[in-house]
């Protein structure tokens, strides 16, 4: 059983965060990122497939907020299945879950890489000079 109408609703909100970008999933359905990661994906009005470290994914199916995946269950990718109205806010707080986990992940990359003066993220400042006792 699905709810109709809930891949819509679902892509509706999640392509509203910042960075978000939609794409259609190789095996069907409609995927969303964040820059190159994967944050999650939905197969029709039905299910959500969502990918998080395996301590988290560990978590989730302990409290019983998602199962492992539907396919590939030792690989940290959850499945969420949308049954019933209220399914859909629970799967779209699943999604944010992991879209957090990738702007952070994407923050620290970014803080990684050389800028323009080719420093690396944050530089400490100098210590301010001492003056002379002279």
């Amino acid at each position: 059983m699905s709810v109709r109408g809930a891949g819509q609703s679902i892509t509706a909100t999640v392509s509203a965060w910042e960075g978000v970008t939609v794409h259609a999933h190789r095996f069907g359905g409609t995927a969303y990122h964040v820059g190159s990661r994967e944050i999650g994906h939905v197969h029709g009005d039905g299910l959500v497939d969502i990918p998080f470290p395996t301590r988290i994914m560990n978590d989730l199916v302990a409290a019983g907020q998602a199962v492992p995946h539907h396919i590939l269950p030792e690989s940290g990718w959850v499945s969420f299945y949308v049954k019933k109205p209220d399914d859909i806010e629970k799967a779209v707080a699943l999604l944010r879950r992991s879209y957090d986990l990738a702007a952070s992940r994407r923050a620290t990359d970014a803080s990684r890489r050389p800028d323009a003066t080719g420093q690396r993220g944050f530089v400490r400042p100098a210590p301010p000079e001492r003056a002379s006792s002279e």
